[in-house]
């Protein structure tokens, strides 16, 4: 092994130049792939927040009494769908909507008596956020024979599903773009060090070297310049994203889990684009 590991560093001695500009090149390419995951990863992040906002509205017919409204709420919170339920009395309604309508005090004023319903305000747990699981909910409570009305604004619930569904779509094509993209640069380079040491290729294996003991410092040597190129791929998103958080807004970064993971990539990468190079090109020489 140690043999193996010093010979695929020698490579990059031979070819300084070649190793670099593959390093690189890689590195760019798991650049732009970064990005996208950064991209991603604060679109994931909105949407989250966007997604905490989702509740169900049950707007309850008047006179219903209290009672009957606290058996329904112990009703309601068995659902496995459902975090919290919170009551809202008919002055509570009121007051609300004074508060947050400040341009409509003047007909508020003039009410003689209060025309806004008692509600419940259902919030459902992560994971059932989605307009199947949201409308599976209304329909639900639509049942309660108190109920006057159900609201969730299935439009936009619907409009954030569209959006993450896009979101996941792009992030797979673009990823396996780039992903294909390095591979095909690391291919090439060991299939021109392969050809470069042909000489040298011809001569161990007069000696008796086998060809998995040739193959071998080939193959490190691509996982090697894929690991590094992740490296500078992490180092490139983390100089964007301090752009982004100092110029424009304040943004998230990969955790070192995920940053891990981008060189790990790279490294997987490089192993498999090499090992393929190696199988296809070593025989031919």
């Amino acid at each position: 092994m140690r043999l193996t590991l010093r010979e695929a560093l020698l490579s990059f001695r031979r070819a300084p130049v070649l190793s670099a500009l593959a390093i690189t090149t890689i590195g760019f390419a798991l650049f732009v792939f970064g990005l996208f995951s950064l991209v991603a990863l604060n679109l994931r992040s909105t949407l989250g927040e966007i997604e905490e906002r989702v509740e169900v509205v049950m707007y309850l017919t008047r006179g219903t009494p209290v009672e009957v409204v606290t058996v329904a709420i112990g009703d309601i919170q068995a659902f496995p769908e459902v975090e919290s339920v919170n009551f809202v009395t008919e002055d509570q309604a009121l007051e609300r909507a004074r508060q947050e309508l400040v341009e409509f005090q003047g007909i508020f004023e003039d009410l003689t008596a209060n025309p806004l319903p008692a509600s419940l305000e259902i919030r459902l747990k992560p994971g059932f956020r989605d307009s199947r699981n949201v409308s599976a909910v209304a329909d639900r409570l639509s049942g309660f024979r108190f109920v006057e009305d159900v609201r969730f604004g299935r439009d936009w619930v619907e409009k954030l599903d569209r959006l993450r569904d896009i979101a996941g779509v792009v992030g797979l094509v673009i990823g396996a773009a780039f992903a294909a993209a390095a591979m095909m640069i690391i291919a090439t380079t060991i299939r021109m060090t392969v050809l470069a040491r042909s000489r040298e290729i011809h001569i161990m294996r007069l000696v008796g070297a086998t060809d998995g003991f040739i193959r071998r410092p080939f193959i490190v040597d691509g996982a090697i310049k894929g690991a590094l190129g992740g490296v500078l791929a992490v180092v490139l998103c983390y100089g964007a994203y301090l752009l982004v958080s100092r110029g424009l807004f304040e943004a998230s970064f990969f955790t070192g889990q995920q940053a891990s993971l981008i060189v790990l990539l790279g490294t997987v990468l490089g192993l498999t684009a090499s090992a393929a190079s190696v199988g296809r090109h070593l025989p031919r020489v």
